[in-house]
């Protein structure tokens, strides 16, 4: 049978990631909970940066754009899911699925792309701490920003016929879409893999060699240098390590052959959703001395 005679119109998706689920009011509740702490931390950092032109240098501009990224990354997915588990709402329309596919995707691009020109600001600003501003201004980092954005939009699903309305997983994204097709997926996902690989093994090996050049520096430095280099390097290590950790642990499941029921695939992919989106603020709030500083008069002058 032709793929045209197979196919069917499809006006909205059906959701059925949380079908099996036993206790999906307590699940959607941890989500909910999750993504409102994540959204208002980022929020408050994004307020922060733009209300204190203090804090309108390069990195408190990259720090805000991780931040918009996060906030548009957890958006990508979380209200479904929590419409799924809470209200009950299993359905999506067409228009808003492929949407929420492009915008999941483009925030997962986006993130290690921020992170790797994040890791390029601080090997700058250790290594050249006098040329710094030279090297790295805001209009730079404003442009550089924009290239990314600009260039990660690039990224786009050919409409395919479908052969089935109900989607597996627990949100609309490339996989979950592509087995509701009449294609032999394998294709696609070896295409999307290899983009996928290139990707995440681009920025990360990016991000190990600023971090090689940087140690090496850290050597022929004094010990209070090492000191101060150690705690600026630490947020950004934090964030690096809770975005590509549930990434290589998939790869690594993949490659060993260990097969993982569906509810733990997407249990890891919840966990990279939400884990960088609500870590990375309060990483930042909490150790950008600036920021900190800044959280600490608010609530002294409410308590006063």
């Amino acid at each position: 049978m032709s793929l045209q005679n197979a196919s069917i119109n499809i006006t909205h998706f059906i959701i059925g990631g949380f079908d099996t689920l036993s206790r999906p009011i307590a699940v959607g509740v941890v989500i909910l909970i999750a993504y409102f702490l994540a959204v208002l931390a980022n929020m408050a950092n994004i307020m922060f940066i733009i209300s204190d032109k203090r804090l309108h240098k390069p990195m408190y501009l990259l720090i805000c754009n991780l931040a918009v990224v996060d906030i548009m990354y957890t958006s990508s997915c979380s209200p479904t899911m929590i419409g799924v588990l809470l209200a009950g709402v299993n359905t999506i329309s067409y228009v808003a699925c492929l949407i929420q596919m492009f915008v999941f995707h483009l925030g997962t691009v986006m993130e290690s792309f921020v992170l790797a020109v994040m890791a390029l600001d601080r090997l700058i600003a250790i290594i050249y701490p006098f040329q710094y501003h030279s090297y790295l201004t805001n209009t730079r980092v404003l442009v550089l920003t924009f290239i990314v954005w600009f260039v990660n939009c690039f990224f786009m699903f050919v409409p395919l016929p479908h052969c089935s309305s109900r989607i597996r997983y627990t949100f609309c994204d490339f996989a979950a879409v592509l087995r509701t097709t009449c294609v032999n997926p394998d294709k696609y996902f070896n295409e999307v893999a290899i983009v996928a690989f290139l990707i995440l093994f681009f920025t990360f090996i990016f991000i190990c060699l600023s971090y090689c050049g940087i140690l090496l520096f850290v050597k022929l430095s004094s010990n209070n240098e090492k000191k101060k280099i150690g705690s600026t390097l630490v947020s950004h290590l934090i964030c690096v390590i809770v975005h590509y950790c549930p990434a290589f642990v998939r790869i690594m499941f993949t490659r060993l052959g260990v097969v993982l029921t569906l509810e733990e695939r997407q249990g890891l992919l919840i966990g990279a959703v939400l884990g960088p989106c609500l870590v990375n603020p309060f990483v930042y709030s909490l150790r950008t001395k600036e920021i900190k500083n800044k959280i600490f008069k608010i609530f002294t002058k409410k308590v006063l």
